[in-house]
């Protein structure tokens, strides 16, 4: 059944490949655009009426397994149908299933698209539920994977459009600080952004604490919707050369 599934989503993918998309498309990927370059209204109506044409033929363990060999040898497209195919069993998670998703960035998440779009449709879900606490999410800060470090705080973001407080998103994020990935250091920064619009000064007393050794887009990012001339207090203060005599 995986295979014929394999199989069909592939054949699709060649079929509405469109290189003009992915020339529009590749100058927001660093290290290149792996994608068919499919419009996302086709993606979209695909997507949705496997899923419904599926329901009665996978499980969750399953589209586990078929996102196991896309991540591995997927495009871009074929990863986010996998994402999207496990978002579709929500209510079966367990936090095996944070496990194993968690083993798709050693598998082929590369880039920041997949990680965001896995960060929007499935991994706040866990959270939501309670299917997984945040120090789980939190064992993510320590990966070898940029992208993995960076689904901490992108996921966290998602929570604030239900309920996120800073007391309980920045013990989370505290490991990251000092994180040199410049996509790690933006998914913090909006994190932030978005915790303070609500609590300005919990946030601004956490960022005085790190301005002087955390990385510039945190900041940058953080601060974006303050006053111009407010924000000039978060600069980090450039520390002095000291002179040696003799």
């Amino acid at each position: 059944m995986i295979e014929q599934k394999l199989k069909e989503i592939h054949e699709f993918c060649i079929k509405h490949a469109d290189p003009e998309i992915v020339k529009k498309y590749a100058r927001y990927f660093k290290n290149g655009y792996d994608g068919y370059g499919i419009d996302s209204k086709v993606f979209e109506k695909q997507r949705d009426l496997w899923i419904k044409a599926w329901k009665n033929e996978m499980t969750l363990d399953e589209y586990l397994d078929l996102g196991d060999t896309l991540m591995r040898t997927g495009k871009l497209e074929e990863k986010s149908f996998a994402i999207a195919f496990v978002a579709s069993e929500r209510l079966q998670y367990t936090s095996a299933t944070f496990d194993r998703i968690g083993k798709w960035f050693k598998m082929g998440i590369s880039n920041w698209a997949t990680t965001d779009v896995l960060c929007m449709l499935v991994l706040p879900s866990f959270l939501i539920d309670n299917v997984i606490t945040f120090e789980k999410l939190k064992a993510w800060t320590t990966s070898d994977s940029e992208w993995q470090r960076r689904a901490v705080p992108v996921t966290m973001v998602e929570l604030l459009k239900v309920a996120l407080e800073p007391k309980m998103a920045l013990p989370v994020i505290e490991p990251l600080m000092l994180d040199k990935s410049e996509y790690v250091q933006k998914g913090i920064g909006t994190l932030l952004r978005g915790l303070w619009k609500k609590w300005p000064s919990e946030i601004e007393k956490f960022l005085l604490t790190w301005k002087d050794q955390c990385g510039r887009l945190i900041i940058q990012y953080a601060t974006e919707k303050m006053d111009k001339e407010y924000r000039k207090k978060f600069r980090a203060i450039k520390k002095e050369k000291v002179k040696c005599n003799g």
